[in-house]
């Protein structure tokens, strides 16, 4: 079910790519420092990263995790078109190989919540499924990697678009299950339409 729902996001998102205009793959991401065409790059980038190219890319980066992600979209950027970038995405939606280290979910909250990265700044709508997203965000909350078990420490999370709810805590964060997730991964975009006593903590700590 997981990878079912990963290939679909993969998918939805290479057609997005694909009706991008010049202008389009040029602007700026929610991404730091990255264009939508970074995040094309990256998205081809989770089937792709053996053992050996992630321990050759931290030796370049020089231990720096996010400084390597960096440097692999930088250079597929210089090394690939955007149709081959978005025919790589298509060519292994599917596929069940991930970067070493990540969970099964991971692939799935990749694909997501750059889709999100790309959609909001140009302004295109782009649904988030709710029962993937809701999967999405319980992974995260727990997650060592994302930061969110900081920064929602002694907050309850409320979704007003679906049944579910996590944490605990004398605060509350409510909002949408696609912009609590936005904000479990760092993006302030997600912050607009939360409300409740937790907004200002959370809004601290991103």
């Amino acid at each position: 079910m997981i990878l079912d729902w990963t290939r679909d996001e993969r998918l939805s998102l290479a057609d997005l790519f694909d009706s991008l205009t010049d202008h389009e793959w040029q602007a700026p991401s929610l991404c730091d420092g990255w264009t939508v065409l970074h995040v094309a790059a990256h998205m081809t980038m989770s089937t792709r990263t053996t053992g050996f190219v992630m321990f050759t890319g931290m030796l370049k980066a020089m231990g720096d995790f996010d400084r390597m992600v960096d440097n692999f979209a930088r250079d597929r950027v210089a090394r690939f078109s955007r149709q081959e970038l978005i025919a790589q995405l298509r060519e292994t939606a599917g596929s069940a190989r991930r970067t070493p280290g990540a969970a099964p979910l991971d692939p799935l909250v990749d694909a997501i919540v750059h889709g999100q990265d790309v959609a909001r700044p140009l302004g295109v709508a782009r649904p988030m499924p709710v029962e993937q997203t809701t999967a999405a965000l319980e992974h995260v909350r727990t997650s060592r990697f994302y930061g969110a078990r900081k920064r929602f420490t002694g907050v309850r999370l409320v979704a007003t678009d679906c049944d579910w709810s996590a944490g605990d805590g004398p605060r509350e964060l409510r909002g949408p299950v696609g912009d609590l997730l936005l904000v479990a991964t760092g993006r302030p975009a997600g912050l607009a339409t939360l409300t409740g006593s937790g907004v200002g903590l959370v809004t601290a700590a991103l």
